[in-house]
């Protein structure tokens, strides 16, 4: 091959990932996620269709328990990047499966937590495999 069909070559496939990165082609199995929601408690509450029963109302972390025709869930809103980063960090040793949005989590079960990301957007993110029977981590035939 010439230099001249390498650096097309390496051009063309370049370009190709630009692609999928900017377009997202490929990332999510097909399915469409809207922008991750942001604001207040309230307003993430409102745009899952839940009307939020406060448990903690706290300066660093607000959090409801949330119940929709999806299922329940604990809504979670941080002041901080930061304490959101912490507090996922230590409730992930318990398990579950949070969906993951700028200064909030949504935890519940799995099929509920996929629905609510059709919705608020976000990321989903599991907790420990220990936890979580059956959940994806353990599905490889890991050994420890």
């Amino acid at each position: 091959m010439s230099v001249t069909r390498k650096r097309l070559a390496v051009g063309t496939a370049g370009a190709v990932m630009a692609l999928v990165a900017v377009t997202g082609c490929g990332s999510d199995g097909g399915e469409k996620v809207p922008e991750t929601a942001s604001g207040s408690l309230e307003h993430i509450a409102s745009e899952a269709g839940c009307k939020p029963n406060m448990q903690t109302d706290a300066d660093t972390i607000r959090q409801a328990l949330c119940k929709t025709s999806g299922g329940k869930y604990v809504l979670a809103t941080f002041a901080t990047d930061r304490g959101q980063r912490e507090w996922l960090n230590g409730a992930k040793d318990y398990g579950g499966y949070y969906l993951v949005g700028r200064k909030w989590v949504a935890v519940g079960e799995e099929k509920t937590v996929t629905s609510l990301r059709g919705r608020l957007g976000g990321t989903m993110e599991e907790g420990s495999e220990h936890m979580n029977p059956g959940g994806s981590h353990n599905s490889g035939g890991h050994s420890g």
